[in-house]
C-alpha cells in the first residue's frame, strides 16, 4: 500500500534569528513519543500544497503561514500498520509565520520553537532532520 501526505517546515523570525516549529506527537504504533514536523494525509482531489496548509492549521491553529516559493522536498519511508507494510511519501513545503502562539490538536502533547541546532537535536527521525537541513540551507542561501 502507498500513502501520500504533505507537511510544512514552519519557521518564524525574531530579532534576526530563525526559529523552527516542532510538534510533540504521541505514537499510535509504539509506546514511544516523538518530535516531528506538521504533516498529514492528502485528501482525494486535494493538491499537496493545499493539504499542507490545511494540516498546519488543524495541528497548530496557524492561519497566517506564507509559503516560500522554490522549496519543496519529498521524503519516503516504510512503516507497518496492522501487519501491512506501507510506503509513505511526504512532500514538505517551507512556510513563514508571524505568530508565536500555537494551539496544538489533540494528537499532540505540545510544541516548541527551536533554533536550528536545537531542532536538529530534538527531531526524532533522520528524514525530518534532512528536511530541516535543506530548509535552513535554503533560507540562508536563497533569501
Amino acid at each position: 500500500m502507498v500513502e501520500k501526505s504533505a507537511g510544512v517546515m514552519v519557521f518564524r523570525k525574531e530579532k534576526d534569528k530563525i526559529f523552527y516549529l516542532l510538534l510533540h506527537y504521541s505514537s499510535r504504533r509504539a509506546e514511544k513519543n516523538y518530535w516531528d514536523l506538521p504533516k498529514g494525509h492528502i485528501e482525494k482531489g486535494e493538491k499537496p500544497e493545499d493539504a499542507a496548509k490545511r494540516e498546519v492549521e488543524e495541528e497548530t491553529g496557524l492561519k497566517d503561514v506564507e509559503f516560500i516559493k522554490g522549496f519543496k522536498e519529498t521524503i519516503k519511508y516504510f512503516f507497518k500498520w496492522e501487519d501491512e507494510n506501507i510506503l509513505k511519501f511526504v512532500t514538505f513545503y517551507l512556510a513563514e509565520t508571524k505568530t508565536k502562539k500555537i494551539k496544538v490538536s489533540s494528537e499532540h502533547q505540545g510544541f516548541e520553537w527551536l533554533s536550528y541546532e536545537e531542532a536538529l537535536q530534538r527531531l526524532t527521525f533522520e528524514n525530518a532532520r534532512g528536511v530541516l537541513k535543506k530548509s535552513d540551507e535554503f533560507l540562508i542561501c536563497c533569501r
